[in-house]
């Protein structure tokens, strides 16, 4: 063992695991270590520290080593400032840049730690004007500073609550087997704790949520405030649409699930009628639009987002049909945000998920278990699944929350 290094990390070690995995990961590369000191910490508030020495066999394996070791929280007590590139072309970064996670980050500049905004993952980090900034590959440009290896980064992963009657749900992972009501009280107590907080809560949702009858729960949440944003898919505000006029979704009527007669055309007629109208806003202020979650949303200035796909029919006037200017929406809107409810939507909860640093909380609802499964599998740990019908939560949640 040629190579060594000795790195610190510090946090609620034991309750997250997070020291099981460091050592786990150290031997899964070839490599030894040795525990030079570790502190334990004696209350829920008191972190844990760790300092470790590591070895490995060559040079390449040891790089290897300290990148894993650095999404696990350990950096090398060793401080150096991180090293940066300039970008010469635009869209083209240097080869060996740093990839964010999803994870707090601080990076060494000027013999200081920046805490790097907007956190998101598969990201750049460029340093400006003594700030370190998250930035997408495809938003860089030439002349800015990226920060390239694996020296002077401090990650800081979430860590598992101290106290285990907090919202204890958030780290069961993801059973259909979770009793629903349980699921719901304590989604209403995060609901809350983030309007407590002056924390924004978001609403990701598919079309599905029309068809399961979610609208009018939904609609009292916006009402009531408990919804900052809302964001989705065309498909949703096609739906939501056809619901409010004609009663039916996808021709179904809602009433009594029956096909509605020459139903099928139903959602081509709300399309048309928004067109007519000059947009979904333009039909709420004429009265043509009454009722519904995109009227609740205007009715109550709670901005929202439709993000097109290949797949949509019209679509409608606000639906955004560039995808990249899609994505800077729904991240706008989730500026702020403590706690994200994914409901019914799989690509669109994937896609948000991938948006968010990791202490923004996401219970993501559908009837589907593989749904959670897929969001969380896809880097976005903190999600938690509640497997059941998206309209009956909706429903139980708003009773829960407008008790009074």
């Amino acid at each position: 063992m040629q190579f060594q290094e000795v790195v610190e990390a510090e946090g609620h070690l034991i309750d997250s695991h997070v020291m099981e995995q460091i050592f786990d990961k150290v031997v899964e590369y070839s490599g030894r270590f040795e525990v030079e000191q570790f502190r334990i910490g004696r209350t829920n508030e008191d972190p844990s520290y760790l300092r470790l020495k590591v070895e490995a066999p060559t040079r390449e394996s040891m790089e290897h080593l300290l990148q894993q070791l650095l999404g696990l929280g350990c950096t090398p007590v060793e401080a150096v400032d991180a090293q940066q590139r300039i970008v010469e072309r635009d869209r083209c970064a240097p080869e060996d840049f740093y990839s964010t996670t999803n994870h707090r980050t601080l990076v060494r500049h000027g013999n200081q730690w920046l805490r790097v905004e907007n956190q998101r993952m598969d990201a750049l980090i460029v340093i400006e004007n003594s700030r370190a900034v998250c930035r997408k590959l495809r938003d860089i440009k030439a002349g800015d500073r990226v920060v390239v290896g694996m020296r002077g980064i401090r990650v800081l992963p979430e860590s598992k609550e101290r106290d285990r009657l907090a919202f204890a749900f958030m780290t069961n992972g993801i059973s259909s087997e979770r009793q629903v009501e349980t699921a719901v009280r304590q989604t209403a107590a995060l609901i809350r704790n983030m309007v407590a907080q002056k924390q924004k809560i978001v609403v990701v949702a598919g079309p599905v949520l029309v068809h399961t009858g979610g609208v009018e729960p939904l609609a009292r949440l916006i009402r009531h405030g408990f919804v900052q944003a809302v964001l989705s898919g065309n498909a949703l505000g096609v739906h939501d649409v056809e619901a409010a006029l004609f009663g039916t979704s996808l021709g179904v009527r809602l009433a009594d699930g029956r096909q509605e007669e020459h139903g099928h055309r139903n959602h081509m007629r709300a399309i048309n009628a928004i067109y007519h109208c000059g947009g979904v806003r333009q039909a709420v202020k004429s009265g043509r639009l009454k009722s519904g979650v995109l009227y609740e949303c205007i009715a109550h200035e709670v901005p929202f987002v439709l993000a097109g796909s290949l797949r949509d029919d019209g679509p409608l006037p606000e639906t955004i049909t560039d995808m990249n200017q899609a994505q800077d929406a729904y991240a706008e809107q989730l500026q702020g945000a403590g706690l994200v409810l994914c409901l019914g939507s799989m690509l669109h909860s994937i896609a948000t998920g991938n948006m968010l640093p990791s202490w923004v909380k996401i219970v993501c609802v559908d009837i589907n278990p593989a749904v959670a499964t897929k969001v969380s599998d896809r880097g976005t740990g903190q999600a938690v699944g509640v497997v059941t019908d998206v309209g009956m939560f909706l429903e139980l949640l708003s009773r829960e929350l407008i008790k009074s």
